[in-house]
């Protein structure tokens, strides 16, 4: 089931290394609760129609120079009104700093004041997708997930089939492991989804008869990852000589993951197969297709100029 939740301003202080102008307010209790961001030009010339105090507020260069032809009264109003919305912080950009009165209104109105160095517009668009991330719809999915050849596989199928040990091979190969057995996934737009592990079994894989690995400590952090785009899933099941399986795959499959079609392959287990070596065809084939090319289609196309004598 998808769900959602609130990220504090304490959250976004520490991920960013953020200044903190006002040391007395507790960060951890001042919650975001949307992931737009807004720069309150308009609000500090007195315009708040339309204005959403849900939002995280930036100043940079331009409210910032606006600011400084203001009186010290206005300055006070301004602040004051903007203060009074429960807005959730303000950020100043580009090493811009709040004066002491606008530090000590937002400390007696309990508005957190943090700062960076970093450009305002370059700032905004990462602390937008940051709080895209975390306000994505959300699910866990059973299964293991690797970057492999820079395409994300999503490889599932019952407990015990071998999904950790075709992750391991495919470690050993080169790959990089983001997450096993249990699988973060977010929308963070209508057409990708991304996964992770879950923090407390990051860089873990479990095998059995051998138990828990630390993939990070054993083969160095190029082998490991914490995020990555899903783009194909790749589902193991036992093999059985009644079920019909596809053997040209000119029609895709699809899994359906918050409401995106993923491109799905079921992959029968066999003694013999090698599953990382199918893994990384499949991998380097999706990844052909969407480029243009399609092996099976080719293949049809021969056949077609073969029947009609060309």
């Amino acid at each position: 089931m998808a769900t959602k939740k609130s990220v504090s301003v304490q959250t976004i202080q520490e991920r960013f290394n953020l200044v903190n102008f006002t040391s007395e307010l507790d960060l951890a209790k001042s919650e975001i609760t949307v992931a737009d961001v807004n720069r309150p030009a308009l609000q500090l010339h007195g315009f708040y129609e339309h204005f959403d105090p849900a939002r995280i507020q930036l100043i940079g260069n331009v409210e910032a120079a606006y600011l400084s032809k203001k009186s010290q009264e206005d300055k006070e109003q301004s602040f004051e009104k903007l203060f009074s919305y429960g807005i959730p912080c303000v950020i100043f950009c580009r090493e811009e700093k709040p004066e002491q009165l606008c530090i000590d209104m937002a400390t007696k109105m309990n508005v957190p004041l943090l700062g960076t160095d970093r450009a305002t517009s370059e700032f905004m668009s990462a602390l937008i997708y940051s709080l895209n991330m975390d306000f994505a719809p959300y699910t866990t999915i059973h299964g293991v997930l690797v970057d492999v050849f820079g395409e994300g596989l999503l490889i599932t199928g019952e407990s015990g089939i071998g999904k950790s040990e075709a992750a391991l091979e495919l470690i050993k190969r080169g790959h990089r492991l983001v997450s096993d057995d249990v699988v973060e996934i977010r929308r963070p737009n209508n057409e990708r989804l991304y996964g992770r592990a879950p923090s407390i079994t990051q860089y873990l894989i479990e095998l059995r008869g051998i138990g828990i690995i630390d993939v990070k400590s054993l083969y160095g952090v190029e082998a490991v990852k914490d995020d990555q785009r899903i783009d194909l899933v790749i589902k193991l099941e036992d093999w059985s000589k009644e079920k019909e399986y596809d053997r040209l795959g000119m029609k895709d499959e699809y899994m359906n993951i918050l409401g995106i079609d993923v491109t799905c392959h079921s992959l029968p287990i066999r003694p013999g197969r090698n599953l990382a070596i199918i893994c990384e065809t499949a991998a380097v084939n999706h990844r052909q297709k969407k480029m243009g090319y399609n092996a099976a289609e080719e293949l049809y196309r021969r056949v077609q100029d073969n029947i009609s004598g060309r």
